[in-house]
C-alpha cells in the first residue's frame, strides 16, 4: 500500500471515530503540499465540516492529531485554515522507494483476460506518395497511444488502413504508362513510394500543360476564362484516361488490375523502410480495395432496414437532421461508393475480425465533422463501439515558412527528415564531445537513438490537439525540454551505477533492511516518481502523450538538480550512498518506461 492509500484510509477512520460518520474515498481530497508550507501531503478538511459541526481550524487539528496517533505514515502535522498539512514520516518514504524499487513496471497496469480490447487506428497512407511530416505526427501519436492504453491495462490492436484505390492512383499509374520506360525500383535505385510519388507529380505537371493549352483555346473561341478553365480541367485528355483507367479497374480489367497491383507491391516494400526506421507497427493492415465493397453491402442492409433513403437519382442518403447534421451522400447515383461508405465497410471487417470495446482513429482535426456523421451511422448500423468511437482529433504541422503545400514543393519527406534527424545529432554529438572512446558502430547507433528521440519528443511534448511549428534545428539540444536532454540523463544515471559496481564493487543497488532517512530532496524525487502512476492513468483517459513528455522532463529536471546538490558515489557514508543509488537506478528506470510510451529507446551511454 503506497503513502497516500495509507493516508487517506486512516482519514476514513479519523471520521468515522471523531464524528461517527462513513465517507467515500473520493471525499478524500489529498494533494502535494505547497512549498512555502510545512508538510509533503495536505487534506483539505472543509468537505467533513457538517460532519464535524466545527470550524476548518478545530476540524484540521483534530484530525490531525488522530492521524499523527495512529497513521505510521504521519510523522507531524500543521493546520493552515481548512488545510491539514502532513509532514510523512522517513520510514514511509523509504518503504515507497522500496515498493518503487520491486515492481519494473511500476505505475503501468498489466492487461487480464478481462481487459476492454481497444483498436487504434493510424497512419493511413495513400499509395500515390511517400509519407510526410504529416504522417509522421500521426504515426507517433498512434503508436504512442498504443503504448499507454496498454500502460493503463487494455488489450490494443494497432490497425492501418491503407487508400489504394481511386482516381489518385490512377494518375501514378497512368503517368508510369507514358513516361515510365518501365522504370523500377531496381533500375532507377528509388525507393518504390518515392519513385511512385514522382509520376504522381509528373501526372500533375503534363496535366497542367494540357489545361493551359486547352483554356487559351476555349478563351480564343469566345469563352469566358473562368468557363474555358473549367471545362479544359474536365476535358484534358490526361484526366479522362485516368478515369477510364478506373472505370477499368472497378471492372476488374486484368491489365490494369495487374498494373496496379505491382506498383502498389513498390510502395508497400517503401512504406515498410519507413515504418522501420520511425519505430512503428501495426498488428493489422485493411485496404480500402477490399473494404469499398462491404460498405456499399453495409449500405444497401441499411436501406432495406429504413435506416437510409434512395432518393430519385439512384443515390443513397443518411437523414441526420434529427442528430442536428444535414443529409450525408452514401452511394452516389451511379452505385460507386464515397469515404464514408468505405468507413463503413473497414469498421465491419474490424468488428467481425476483433471483439472491439473502443475504437480510437487518429485523424487531423480536418476530419472532425466526417468522425461524428461516422459516430451515428455506426450506432445506427448496430455497432456497440459506434457512438463511443473516439477521433483523436490532432493539429497539422507547420513549417517556419508556412503550410506544407505537396504542389508547391514544401512537402518534407519523412525518410529525409529522420535521415537529416540522425546527420543533425551525430554532427552535435561529435562537437559535444558526446562521441569520446567510441567506435564507429557505437556512433552511428546512438546518432540513431538521439536523432529520433529528438524528432520524435519535439512532436509529441505538443498538446496533439494543437497546430504546431516544426523546427528541427531546436530539438537536438542537450539542454532544455528536448528529447536528448532526458536521454543524456539516463545515460549519466546508466554510468553512474556502471561506476558503482566497477569501482566500488557494489553489484546489487537494493535498500537493506536498514536504510537512511531520505533528505528534502530525496523526498521530492520520490513523491516525484511515484507520481508517475497518476500521469499514465491521466493520459490514458485523455488520450495525451504530451502528459507523458512532460512529466518526463520535470522528472529529469528534478533529478539534476539532486545530483547537482549531491554527491552519489563520493558520499561517505555507505547506507546514503546506496540510498542514492537505489533513487538513481529507479529514476532511470521510470524515465526508459516513460519515454518508451513515446517510442523513445534511452541509450546506456553517450
Amino acid at each position: 500500500m503506497n503513502i497516500e492509500s495509507m493516508i487517506i484510509g486512516s482519514a476514513i477512520e479519523a471520521v468515522k471515530m471523531l464524528y461517527g460518520q462513513d465517507v467515500p474515498e473520493k471525499m478524500v481530497q489529498l494533494q502535494k503540499t505547497k512549498r512555502e508550507f510545512e508538510g509533503n501531503l495536505t487534506l483539505v478538511v472543509f468537505p467533513f465540516l457538517k460532519m464535524s459541526k466545527k470550524g476548518p481550524e478545530q476540524t484540521a487539528q483534530e484530525i490531525g492529531e488522530y492521524l499523527q496517533q495512529n497513521c505510521s505514515a504521519v510523522a507531524a502535522f500543521n493546520v493552515v485554515k481548512g488545510f491539514l498539512n502532513l509532514v510523512v514520516a522517513p520510514a514511509a518514504w523509504s518503504e515507497l522507494l522500496r515498493a518503487i524499487d520491486a515492481d519494473d513496471k511500476f505505475g503501468e497496469k498489466a492487461a487480464t483476460e478481462d481487459s476492454p480490447l481497444v483498436m487504434i487506428e493510424y497512419s493511413s497512407p495513400n499509395t500515390n506518395k511517400p509519407l510526410h511530416l504529416g504522417h509522421v505526427r500521426n504515426n507517433l501519436l498512434g503508436w504512442s497511444l498504443a503504448q499507454i492504453m496498454e500502460a493503463n491495462g487494455n488489450k490494443v490492436v494497432k490497425t492501418n488502413i491503407v487508400n489504394d484505390r481511386g482516381i489518385h492512383i490512377c494518375k501514378s499509374m497512368l503517368a508510369w504508362l507514358k513516361y515510365g520506360n518501365g522504370e523500377t525500383p531496381e533500375s532507377s535505385g528509388k525507393k518504390g513510394d518515392h519513385l511512385i510519388g514522382d509520376y504522381y507529380v509528373a501526372f500533375d505537371k503534363h496535366y497542367r500543360e494540357e489545361v493551359k493549352a486547352l483554356t487559351a483555346q476555349y478563351v480564343a473561341e469566345g469563352m469566358e476564362e473562368e468557363a474555358a478553365e473549367k471545362k479544359a480541367k474536365e476535358e484534358a485528355p490526361l484526366i479522362k484516361e485516368a478515369h477510364d483507367m478506373l472505370v477499368k479497374w472497378e471492372q476488374n480489367d486484368p491489365e490494369v488490375r495487374s498494373l496496379w497491383k505491382k506498383m502498389n507491391d513498390w510502395v508497400y516494400a517503401g512504406f515498410d523502410e519507413t515504418y522501420a526506421k520511425m519505430g512503428v507497427g501495426f498488428d493489422k493492415i485493411y485496404y480500402e480495395s477490399d473494404t469499398y465493397l462491404r460498405g456499399k453491402a453495409k449500405v444497401e442492409e441499411g436501406l432495406e432496414k429504413g435506416l437510409f433513403e434512395r432518393h430519385e437519382d439512384n443515390s443513397v442518403w443518411a437523414d441526420l437532421t434529427n442528430e442536428g447534421l444535414d443529409q450525408k451522400l452514401l452511394l452516389r447515383s451511379d452505385g460507386t461508393s464515397v469515404y464514408m461508405t468505405q468507413d463503413i465497410g473497414t469498421a465491419e471487417m474490424r468488428f467481425k475480425d476483433f471483439p472491439i470495446d473502443k475504437m480510437i482513429y487518429v485523424v487531423g482535426n480536418e476530419q472532425n465533422y466526417h468522425f461524428q456523421v461516422l459516430s451515428i451511422l455506426l450506432d445506427r448500423l448496430g455497432f456497440k463501439w459506434g457512438k463511443e468511437l473516439v477521433h483523436f482529433s490532432y493539429g497539422m504541422v507547420e513549417l517556419p515558412n508556412g503550410k506544407m503545400k505537396s504542389r508547391e514543393g514544401t512537402v518534407v519527406d519523412a525518410d529525409d527528415l529522420m535521415e537529416m534527424m540522425v546527420a543533425d545529432a551525430k554532427r552535435t554529438s561529435e562537437e559535444a564531445g558526446k562521441f569520446n572512446d567510441m567506435t564507429e558502430e557505437e556512433r552511428n547507433e546512438i546518432a540513431r537513438i538521439v536523432g529520433m528521440g529528438a524528432l520524435k519528443y519535439f512532436i509529441l511534448k505538443v498538446d496533439a490537439r494543437k497546430n504546431m511549428l516544426f523546427n528541427p534545428e531546436e530539438s537536438i539540444d542537450f539542454n532544455g525540454n528536448t528529447g536528448p536532454f532526458i536521454q543524456y540523463t539516463h545515460a549519466r544515471i546508466r554510468s553512474i551505477l556502471r561506476k558503482a559496481e566497477t569501482e566500488l564493487g557494489i553489484r546489487n543497488v537494493e535498500l537493506g533492511v536498514d536504510s537512511a532517512e531520505p533528505n528534502e530532496k530525496e523526498v521530492e524525487l520520490i513523491q516525484k516518481m511515484n507520481g508517475y502512476a497518476d500521469v499514465v492513468a491521466q493520459a490514458g483517459k485523455d488520450y495525451s502523450p504530451s502528459g507523458i513528455a512532460n512529466y518526463c522532463y520535470e522528472l529529469t529536471k528534478e533529478f539534476n538538480q539532486f545530483y547537482h546538490d549531491y554527491s552519489i558515489l563520493r558520499e561517505e557514508d555507505e547506507q546514503k550512498r546506496m540510498f542514492r543509488l537505489v533513487l538513481a537506478k529507479n529514476v532511470a528506470k521510470i524515465l526508459k518506461n516513460g519515454m518508451a510510451l513515446l517510442g523513445i529507446e534511452v541509450p546506456e551511454r553517450m
